[in-house]
């Protein structure tokens, strides 16, 4: 078994925070300790990224097994960002006995758009793959370059970003190939229908990876699930709006650990 770096913080309800693609659990410093006034909050770096070990294959499955294998809490709140949306959704679907209740902050159960679905052109998700084995920071700095773009501030929040993003060692590019590949491959609308725990999807307005339509597909798609929009954020609403995100995390946590 694989060594995932982790660090936990305060007492109460369990929640478990996974980044973003090519990031690490430090992004979530400012926004955890705010969590963990109030709740038992476990910062875990995704394998391979971070201080946490490399799997010899970046898989969704791979991944999501060595996750489960790590955090010891029978039973959490797993709160995905991005990319980690798509591995907590993952954990519910096989693991649903490890988790109570999901959010899904800036995520999409099906990462890129179809006719039917929005979400992400899959041609740009392949040129980031593309570009990644010629040039991985430039391709790295679009990449944060676009979560933040529409934002007022957004050059305070790149920069946050940035501080953030190399703060420790960048991915192999095995593993950041991988983490497209998930995206670009992973469909969990259907696990989203079965799941049988309480959902909450939130996403920004101005969102240029995840559109804000898929609020309203996912309405259609499980209208159970709660659904929440923060005005003017985009793919980052923990670090831009984090207040707004804190609390609505929190009445969704009263509501479903009632």
């Amino acid at each position: 078994m694989i060594k995932l770096h982790q660090q936990t913080f305060g007492t109460g309800k369990s929640i478990v925070l996974v980044h973003g693609w090519a990031m690490h659990s430090g992004i979530w410093h400012d926004f955890a300790m705010q969590l963990a006034e109030h709740y038992q909050v476990t910062c875990i770096d995704l394998p391979g990224h971070g201080h946490s070990d490399s799997l010899a294959e970046f898989t969704l499955e791979h991944v999501v097994d060595a996750l489960v294998a790590a955090v010891t809490d029978e039973q959490s709140c797993w709160l995905g960002w991005s990319l980690g949306a798509t591995v907590v959704m993952e954990i519910a679907r096989r693991y649903p006995e490890r988790v109570n209740s999901l959010v899904l902050l800036a995520g999409n159960p099906h990462f890129t758009c179809t006719e039917q679905w929005p979400g992400m052109k899959v041609e740009l998700l392949e040129a980031f793959a593309e570009q990644l084995t010629l040039d991985a920071p430039a391709t790295l700095l679009r990449f944060l370059s676009l979560q933040v773009a529409q934002l007022p501030d957004y050059k305070t929040i790149l920069k946050t970003l940035k501080t953030a993003i190399m703060a420790r060692a960048t991915p192999s590019l095995d593993t950041l190939q991988g983490g497209l590949a998930i995206l670009k491959q992973t469909d969990l609308r259907s696990a989203l229908i079965k799941a049988q725990m309480p959902i909450l999807v939130l996403l920004g307005s101005r969102d240029t990876l995840v559109p804000v339509a898929v609020a309203e597909a996912i309405k259609a798609l499980a209208p159970t699930i709660q659904v929440a929009v923060i005005d003017k954020a985009g793919h980052v609403p923990f670090l831009s709006h984090p207040h707004s995100v804190l609390e609505i995390i929190a009445n969704f946590m009263d509501d479903s650990c009632r």
